[in-house]
């Protein structure tokens, strides 16, 4: 079972564990979500063309993974509602096939729900790091969270 809401005071930091991007992992989320730009699924094109000189992951596809990786210390399993938001988000430096991410990210708000008494909401301030510790993505998420039972 992962945290309460009672359980996040501000200032708390954790560590994700690392993921590799891979090219198959860039081929299935443009499948999926449609963008086929060739940044993302033409060596040639990014090579010739492109601001980098090779391909870069979709901006999204690592946000997403980023997310994944945070979940995956059990902090939020069976606890997280919703996540309610994803604020301030910049992409601050490209992600390249083969680089590696982690999140550090820490709890930079905890405020019991107007609406609803049995839940609050945690924001977290995040930064994705890339192998070399270079931060490529960095923002907010904010997660209702359940409170502990009476």
């Amino acid at each position: 079972m992962g945290l309460y809401f009672e359980d996040f005071t501000p200032g708390t930091a954790f560590s994700s564990p690392s993921r590799t991007i891979t090219e198959t992992d860039v081929v299935m989320f443009a499948a999926l979500s449609g963008d086929m730009n060739e940044i993302h699924t033409s060596e040639t094109w990014a090579r010739e063309r492109g601001a980098y000189g090779r391909r870069v992951a979709h901006g999204l596809l690592c946000l997403g993974v980023g997310h994944a990786l945070m979940l995956r210390l059990g902090i939020l399993e069976g606890t997280a509602v919703a996540l309610l938001g994803v604020e301030e988000w910049r992409f601050e430096a490209p992600v390249f096939f083969g680089d590696t991410l982690a999140v550090e990210f820490r709890v930079a708000e905890a405020r019991p729900s107007r609406s609803q008494p049995d839940r609050g909401i945690v924001t977290f301030a995040c930064a994705y790091r890339n192998q070399d510790g270079r931060v490529v993505q960095s923002g907010r998420q904010v997660v209702m969270v359940r409170r502990r039972p009476a």
